[in-house]
């Protein structure tokens, strides 16, 4: 994943074992099972063999163009993968893609996590499950704003060596990783030609970006990774992204937020992009970005449209930074990217329907696509052209239904007009494009899908208030707000973090230590402490001349807090920054204290194990009354961590670290850990914590690390109340959440839930209300639609039947509004109907001018007490035209509840 680089493509300028789920009803703990049983050495394929021409890879012997979906296993539990993976395929992908997170399967060297949330033989094989295929990326580099990109950090102590270049100890530990991958890949039967789903592998990522850091070692690197990963023999093709010298038998494909106008370095390689950026990442502080699906439409569209045969969404579903996973600098918890699977597994609506109906329509044209060697250019405009793949061929050779020959013809119209639609004569019909859109033909005739008509519903997320139950373990310990907010408990525990050094693994040594080389990143946090001695001579001098004596350091990364006698008096947060803090001191000895935090280790860019942490450069103190003080000369003694992460007092097990009951008048402001216990929601939607009472810290349920938390405020200015798709996009144009924290909500996985007695424990920097965290369940209350009688039909109505061989009835050419409720839930009540000219947007609906009468009663007739529906786009549904010459559009607004939260809330209520 690139984070800061020029795109050169295109038209943008950026870059079986069951699965057992727990489920709340009420108080009772009920298991369900759910995904497809895996087995050893299971064939989910007969075995074909991949390889590739200049116009696709090729499968079992045929050209395929296919679509891939970007989910990261480590970031979701093993129990999300069979629903997330279930929803890929419903979406229309045809493909898995994910990185390997060497940091995460060899922690130690030599010792090999493959278990739980880095299980990635069950990933694979939940993929091949489904009959889905699979591209692993195996890097071993990843990037992906993951913790230090990937990389183990004890691979930065290995003696001589350097990342990613020509480079002896790197090239051995890289090649005993990606071998012992591929390895386990080909001993588990999970290539293609083993019966398997693995059709294609990565090595490197996106090292064109940095390789001319690296000089004629980059030149050389690139060679011998490309050398090496073909000497394992995996049989499948291998990429690298980014990477334009890549050799002859790699291929190199595009990752940014367009690739249309990409070619691959050679005319025998097919187009591929690997990384489609669906969204962006967020960093603490920062904005929320958003891409409005109808430019993501636009870019996959014209992608195909211009040759292209293999894209993949980064991201599908992003997920969460469990842990300390997040990278830096500053990466914040959550990785939803605006993907079209959100955070917690729920469907981003409009986008992933609209990209659903995006991907029938490009299925409709697939015949075409791989039939045809390259399209045919017809300009139809300024900022208008037409590409068509036609060809004569015998179907039985694309796998196709009919046994004659017959000609294929497919064709994709495009206006790249930022700002007015076009209309078009394109084989003797006119057809008219909205602005910075694709419209898609596969019969060369017929317009079934554009990419700015979204007719998918649009879901709007809540977060709901947590259902609570009454804890078994202390009684009444739920307490209610004023405002109806449930809060998680009103009986806290509470520890001290001592704000000096506590342990006798401390040590003492001349001048500060880099921070890494100390902490090997088992910890965020280390402390530096030495001795001031200031005279009275000093104090005279300081109040005299009314000066105050002043710390200098040349550079801190990520947070740097300074502690006076125990007493806090600054901090800093920054990337390399230069710090001056005032002090204050007594009269004789004085303990200086500095903390240094990491917030993610540098994820992206060349030399990053050089990078490093902490302190750099020279740290003094000025206005003394003899000089400045050189303290990269005195002795600091330095400890790693913090007590209670060394206690564990994040364990179920931990009852005996001084725990005592917190008093709402006497919350401690900085280094406190508390703790307190809760019933799990009722219910299956997902859970988040609410810590937006808090300051900066990290949260722990039930023994499983939530991951950082941070109530940091991002700028008030950047966000448009309207944001327009048309234009090629960048990460700040539909930014949203200004003056806002960047996150307060954080995934609480319902897998590590139990109905009630769940331990929370919070470890709090910088002050905060434990009292005021509240537990919430995440779900898409209101529910919208908006179809003209102009849009497109349903696209899987016309996928099921033949539109080549015109085997299309009119009945399936009318356009349908369609409504569904997530899972458990259904249409409770409609709030809002009108099927004529009405204006507005979701939750903001009006009657216009025409109207019919019969809107409501025929909606609700059609959707109430459903879990979907769909009506038609006719007059004659509605009674009769109720505005003739007029084009008439249907606008529907809904909500969804699950009678289950009905009934709990309310007995919740009651027992409250």
């Amino acid at each position: 994943m690139l984070r800061n680089s020029n795109s050169k493509g295109g038209l943008g300028n950026n870059r079986k074992e069951m699965i057992v789920a727990v489920v709340f009803v009420c108080f009772c703990v009920v298991t369900i099972e759910y995904g497809v049983r895996v087995t050893e050495a299971e064939e989910y394929f007969k075995p074909f063999n991949v390889t590739y021409d200049h116009r696709a890879l090729i499968l079992d012997g045929k050209r395929r163009f296919l679509i891939s979906a970007g989910i990261h296993y480590p970031r979701a539990t093993p129990e999300m993968w069979p629903d997330l993976i279930a929803k890929s395929k419903e979406g229309g992908a045809d493909v898995i893609e994910t990185y390997v997170f060497w940091n995460g399967h060899e922690p130690v060297r030599g010792q090999y996590n493959f278990e739980g949330r880095y299980d990635l033989v069950k990933f694979v094989k939940l993929a091949a499950a489904h009959g889905l295929y699979f591209f692993l990326r195996i890097g071993p580099y990843t990037c992906a704003e993951w913790n230090f990109g990937g990389f183990p950090v004890w691979l930065r102590d290995i003696p001589g060596i350097e990342f990613r270049t020509n480079n002896e100890p790197f090239k051995e530990e890289m090649k005993r990783f990606v071998s012992k991958v591929v390895n386990m890949m080909r001993e588990e039967m999970l290539f293609s030609w083993q019966g398997g789903p693995i059709i294609l592998l990565q090595i490197e990522n996106e090292y064109g970006n940095i390789e001319s850091s690296y000089g004629k070692g980059g030149k050389e690197y690139v060679k011998w990774a490309a050398k090496m990963a073909l000497s394992l023999g995996a049989g499948v093709p291998w990429v690298m992204c980014r990477q334009q010298d890549a050799p002859y038998d790699i291929i190199d494909t595009c990752n940014a937020y367009y690739c249309d106008g990409f070619k691959p370095n050679s005319h025998n390689k097919p187009t591929i992009w690997t990384e489609n950026w669906d969204g962006w990442y967020t960093q603490w502080g920062e904005k929320l970005p958003h891409r409005p699906v109808e430019d993501l439409a636009f870019a996959v569209a014209r992608f195909f449209q211009r040759g292209g045969s293999f894209q993949n969404y980064y991201m599908y579903f992003g997920g969460t930074n469990f842990g300390r996973t997040a990278g830096g600098p500053l990466q914040i918890t959550s990785y939803d990217y605006d993907a079209p699977i959100d955070e917690y597994g729920l469907l981003h609506e409009p986008k992933w329907g609209h990209l659903k109906d995006l991907h029938a329509a490009l299925k409709l044209c697939e015949p075409a696509l791989v039939a045809a060697d390259s399209p045919t250019y017809i300009k139809l405009g300024p900022k208008q052209e037409a590409h068509v793949y036609q060809t004569d061929v015998h179907p039985d050779g694309l796998n196709l239904s009919l046994s004659e020959s017959r000609n294929i013809c497919s064709a994709f119209l495009a206006n790249i007009d930022e700002k007015k639609e076009a209309t078009v004569t394109f084989r003797g019909q006119r057809y008219t494009i909205p602005p910075w859109s694709v419209s898609v033909l596969p019969d060369c005739t017929n317009t079934v899908f554009n990419t700015a008509k979204v007719r998918a519903q649009t879901s709007v997320k809540l977060v709901e208030l947590d259902l609570p139950t009454i804890s078994n373990i202390f009684p009444g310990q739920q307490s209610r707000h004023h405002n109806g907010i449930y809060y998680i408990s009103k009986s806290w525990m509470t520890t001290k973090e001592p704000l000096n050094i506590w342990s006798k693994s401390s040590f003492t040594v001349e001048g500060i230590c880099e921070h890494l080389n100390v902490t090997k990143d088992q910890s965020d946090y280390l402390w530096y402490s030495t001795r001031i001695s200031v005279s009275d001579s000093d104090i005279l001098f300081w109040e005299e001349n009314d000066v105050r004596p002043k710390l200098t350091i040349d550079g801190v990364r990520d947070i740097l807090q300074i502690f006076v006698n125990g007493k806090l008096i600054g901090n800093a947060v920054g990337h390399w920054i230069k710090v001056v803090q005032s002090l204050q001191f007594l009269p004789g000895y004085n303990d200086l204290t500095l903390l240094t935090q990491t917030v993610g280790l540098q994820n992206y860019g060349a030399f990053i194990e050089k990078d490093g942490a902490g302190i750099r450069g020279t740290i003094k103190i000025t206005g003394f009354k003899n000089g400045d003080i050189d303290l990269s000369k005195s002795l600091w003694t330095h400890q790693v961590g913090l007590q209670g992460e060394f206690l564990k007092f994040y364990s179920e097990q931990n009852e005996s670290s001084g725990w005592v009951e917190l008093s709402p008048d006497g919350i401690p402001s900085t280094f406190t850990w508390y703790k307190a216990y809760f019933d799990g929601p009722g219910g299956l939607d997902p859970v988040a914590l609410d810590l937006k009472s808090m300051g900066k810290g990290q949260a722990w349920v039930n023994g499983h690390h939530i991951g950082r938390y941070w109530t940091r405020v991002s700028p008030k200015s950047g966000c448009k109340q309207v944001c327009d798709y048309r234009g090629a996009y960048d990460s700040d144009k539909c930014s949203t959440n200004c003056g806002k924290p960047t996150q307060t909500l954080y995934h609480v996985p319902r897998s590590w839930l139990r109905a009630s007695n769940n331990l929370l424990v919070i470890l709090e920097e910088a002050g905060g209300n434990p009292f005021e965290i509240s537990v919430k369940v995440h779900l898409s209350t209101i529910i919208c639609a908006q179809v003209s009688e102009s849009n497109y039909p349903p696209l899987q109505k016309l996928v099921n039947a033949d539109l080549i061989r015109e085997e299309v009835s009119a009945n399936n050419m009318i356009p349908e509004l369609q409504l569904y409720c997530q899972e458990g839930h259904t249409i409770s009540s409609i709030t809002f109907a009108s099927f004529g000219t009405p204006r507005g947007s979701c939750q903001n609906f009006s009657r216009g001018n025409c109207h019919a009468t019969s809107s409501m009663s025929i909606v609700s007739k059609e959707c109430q007490g459903k879990k979907r529906c769909s009506i038609k786009i006719l007059d004659s549904v509605f009674g009769g035209d109720p505005c003739p010459g007029f084009e008439k559009t249907l606008s529907v607004e809904a909500r969804c509840t699950s009678p289950l939260s009905v009934s709990f809330f309310q007995e919740a209520v009651s027992s409250s």
